[in-house]
């Protein structure tokens, strides 16, 4: 089985193919690496600690590269050491040539520049994941102001409870969207650079020696330039054993999954054939059914959303490490990382396609709402009743009315007609689903108005 046959995402319908596959595949950590590898190289010779000529010699072989290595070699070495980078090292040492090839990862050691490929494979893929977010919330925004006052039964525990509408459902998941963006828009911000030598004390740069003309250099000015050379954070302390980023990174990886997760689901209840308020614009097909036409795209971003929690638990577990570098601990972050980028990335790009083909059956929500013969307006009725008749006796009318409805099969509004005590009230008001909405026309307008 070759490199690539393992990459290929067969069982993993949800991410193949998207952006996020192809910003977190072995080559785009392999070009993550080397990226690290080079920049190091770059930012030492900025500060006159190696010959300029060194950061252009590694820069150029490492570019070179990132085509040319064989990332199954790669991994199969790396079973010796634990990590890709000791064979990584070698080869880009190699590569660069004896006269500059002593400048290749001088000083550092394998977390350092695995700690910092992962940031730059999340940078990458998070940049991915918001401009997704974007298209997304974009749509929604649509969805929710043209159906504003487009009104269907609200669910409570199942069961239809009052009406709402849905701009306002679709308004709350544009508020989840963008609360998602807001989240990993921080965690993309702060991801660092990792730079702290063998025990996390930047010994070794301590003991370089400025080439000519250059005065001695503070390390620690060396891990601001290395953090600008990669586009990441600059950190305050090495976290070898301080996992706070990992830690952010996953809440918000996962956050992410379930905001798209509760739209997907709500999407798989209204798409339902015995509901069919919603439909996927182009749904799958089955294997066995050719009239079927199945939620694919909500049904793979709720699958990722039902992996994600139990990935996040993982990573939630690396600030446990212990000592000044760890055994195990780092190691064991890399698999469900990029298990969570790449799902979240899958999501983000299902969520674009599910929104922007999603339909809206209007006329079924209305007729939904009269499924209930008028019940679904009881609570109103009560309210209502209570100032006229007395609560109590408001609710043994009500009640005596309800279980009416069910077993003569006749509208609430026409049973309340017949009440001597109601004559002076209009009942098809009060009655009347469209009319009980409460403020969802306000509040819908009052999410929109969120940036």
């Amino acid at each position: 089985m070759t490199s690539a046959d393992a990459d290929a995402g067969l069982l993993a319908p949800g991410w193949t193919g998207s952006p996020a596959a192809v910003a977190t595949s072995d080559t785009a950590y392999l070009r993550a690496l080397l990226d690290a590898e080079a920049a190091l190289t770059r930012a030492q010779a900025s500060l006159g600690l190696v010959p300029a000529a060194a950061g252009r010699a590694v820069t150029s072989a490492a570019d070179a590269a990132a085509g040319a290595l064989d990332v199954g070699s790669l991994a199969e070495r790396a079973r010796a050491g634990g990590n890709p980078v000791i064979p990584l090292v070698a080869d880009l040492t190699k590569a660069v040539g004896t006269e500059y090839g002593p400048y290749v990862h001088r000083g550092a050691t394998s977390q350092d520049i695995m700690d910092t490929a992962t940031m730059l494979v999340a940078a990458r893929t998070l940049d991915l994941v918001l401009a997704d977010l974007c298209r997304t919330e974009s749509t929604l925004a649509g969805l929710a102001a043209a159906h504003r006052d487009t009104v269907m039964p609200g669910r409570t525990l199942t069961q239809h409870a009052v009406p709402t509408t849905f701009g306002l459902k679709a308004a709350g998941w544009r508020s989840l969207v963008l609360d998602t963006r807001d989240r990993l828009t921080v965690v993309r911000a702060t991801l660092p650079a990792q730079l702290g030598g063998a025990a996390g004390t930047l010994a070794a740069f301590t003991v370089f020696r400025p080439t000519e003309a250059h005065a001695p250099v503070d390390p620690l000015a060396l891990v601001a330039a290395y953090a600008r050379e990669l586009g990441l954070h600059e950190p305050e302390l090495p976290w070898h054993t301080l996992r706070t980023p990992i830690a952010d990174l996953a809440g918000g990886l996962a956050f992410a999954a379930g905001a798209l997760g509760k739209i997907a689901v709500d999407v798989l209840t209204l798409t339902r054939t015995e509901i069919a308020e919603v439909s996927e614009g182009s749904g799958g097909g089955s294997s066995a059914m050719p009239h079927k036409a199945n939620p694919v795209r909500s049904t793979l971003i709720a699958a990722a959303a039902r992996r994600a929690p139990q990935l996040a638990a993982t990573l939630y577990g690396a600030p446990t490490a212990e000592d000044e570098r760890p055994a195990g601990a780092w190691h064991a972050e890399w698999e469900p990382l990029r298990d969570l980028l790449r799902l979240v990335g899958g999501a983000a790009r299902d969520a674009v396609e599910l929104t922007r083909g999603l339909r809206v059956n209007v006329d079924m929500m209305r007729r939904h709402l009269d499924l209930t013969q008028g019940l679904i307006v009881s609570e109103r009725l009560a309210a209502e009743l209570a100032p006229v008749l007395g609560r109590a006796r408001a609710g043994e009318l009500l009640t005596r009315a309800a279980r009416r409805v069910h077993s003569e099969g006749r509208p609430l509004g026409e049973l309340l007609a017949e009440e001597p005590e109601l004559q002076d009230l209009d009942l098809v008001d009060l009655t009347d689903p469209a009319r009980y909405t409460g403020c969802a026309g306000v509040l819908t307008d009052r999410a929109l108005e969120r940036p």
